[in-house]
Protein backbone atom coordinates (compact mmCIF):
# COMPACT_ATOMS: atom_id res chain seq x y z
CA UNK A 1 0.00 0.00 0.00
CA UNK A 2 1.33 3.09 -0.70
CA UNK A 3 2.76 5.69 2.42
CA UNK A 4 0.07 8.23 0.97
CA UNK A 5 -2.86 5.49 1.64
CA UNK A 6 -1.62 5.34 5.22
CA UNK A 7 -2.08 8.61 6.50
CA UNK A 8 -5.43 9.64 8.38
CA UNK A 9 -8.39 11.57 6.64
CA UNK A 10 -11.27 12.17 5.61
CA UNK A 11 -13.09 9.83 2.79
CA UNK A 12 -14.17 12.72 0.20
CA UNK A 13 -17.49 13.88 0.72
CA UNK A 14 -18.23 11.19 3.13
CA UNK A 15 -17.17 12.62 6.94
CA UNK A 16 -15.42 9.31 7.85
CA UNK A 17 -12.27 9.68 9.40
CA UNK A 18 -10.39 6.84 8.77
CA UNK A 19 -7.39 5.37 7.61
CA UNK A 20 -7.58 4.99 3.45
CA UNK A 21 -6.98 1.08 3.27
CA UNK A 22 -9.17 0.38 6.50
CA UNK A 23 -12.90 -1.31 5.45
CA UNK A 24 -15.74 0.38 5.29
CA UNK A 25 -19.62 -0.79 4.63
CA UNK A 26 -20.94 0.23 1.40
CA UNK A 27 -24.87 0.96 1.04
CA UNK A 28 -27.48 1.10 -2.20
CA UNK A 29 -30.24 3.80 -2.01
CA UNK A 30 -32.42 1.68 -4.21
CA UNK A 31 -34.95 4.73 -4.37
CA UNK A 32 -32.19 6.75 -6.38
CA UNK A 33 -30.39 3.41 -8.21
CA UNK A 34 -30.73 3.13 -11.95
CA UNK A 35 -29.13 0.33 -12.34
CA UNK A 36 -26.40 1.31 -14.61
CA UNK A 37 -24.60 -1.51 -13.38
CA UNK A 38 -21.41 0.42 -12.50
CA UNK A 39 -20.89 -0.91 -9.19
CA UNK A 40 -21.06 -3.84 -10.28
CA UNK A 41 -18.52 -3.76 -13.46
CA UNK A 42 -16.16 -1.95 -10.68
CA UNK A 43 -16.70 -3.90 -8.03
CA UNK A 44 -18.30 -7.53 -9.09
CA UNK A 45 -17.66 -9.25 -5.69
CA UNK A 46 -19.42 -6.79 -3.78
CA UNK A 47 -22.79 -5.41 -5.92
CA UNK A 48 -25.23 -7.25 -7.83
CA UNK A 49 -27.55 -5.98 -10.21
CA UNK A 50 -31.33 -7.90 -9.44
CA UNK A 51 -32.23 -9.17 -12.59
CA UNK A 52 -36.06 -8.70 -12.04
CA UNK A 53 -35.82 -5.16 -10.29
CA UNK A 54 -32.46 -3.65 -12.27
CA UNK A 55 -31.69 -2.14 -8.87
CA UNK A 56 -28.03 -2.88 -7.45
CA UNK A 57 -27.92 -4.87 -4.47
CA UNK A 58 -24.76 -5.22 -1.98
CA UNK A 59 -23.54 -9.03 -1.43
CA UNK A 60 -22.26 -10.27 1.49
CA UNK A 61 -20.86 -7.83 3.99
CA UNK A 62 -20.85 -5.16 0.98
CA UNK A 63 -17.21 -4.01 2.91
CA UNK A 64 -14.25 -2.54 0.86
CA UNK A 65 -11.19 -0.37 1.66
CA UNK A 66 -12.08 2.81 2.27
CA UNK A 67 -10.07 4.69 -0.48
CA UNK A 68 -11.59 1.66 -3.22
CA UNK A 69 -15.51 2.61 -1.60
CA UNK A 70 -14.66 5.92 -2.29
CA UNK A 71 -13.59 5.61 -6.26
CA UNK A 72 -17.12 3.50 -6.56
CA UNK A 73 -19.36 5.85 -4.94
CA UNK A 74 -17.62 8.76 -6.89
CA UNK A 75 -18.56 6.84 -10.12
CA UNK A 76 -21.85 5.68 -9.81
CA UNK A 77 -24.13 7.95 -12.17
CA UNK A 78 -27.20 8.09 -9.89
CA UNK A 79 -25.11 8.77 -6.62
CA UNK A 80 -27.25 5.80 -4.82
CA UNK A 81 -23.57 4.55 -3.17
CA UNK A 82 -22.92 5.82 0.19
CA UNK A 83 -20.84 4.58 3.45
CA UNK A 84 -23.24 2.59 5.98
CA UNK A 85 -22.93 4.96 9.19
CA UNK A 86 -21.86 3.30 12.23
CA UNK A 87 -23.80 3.74 15.45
Amino acid sequence: VPVELRTRHSVRGHGTDALMSDPVKLVVDAEKCIGSGMCEMLEEATFLIDEDTNIAGVVGEGLLPADRAAAVIDRCPASALSIAVQN
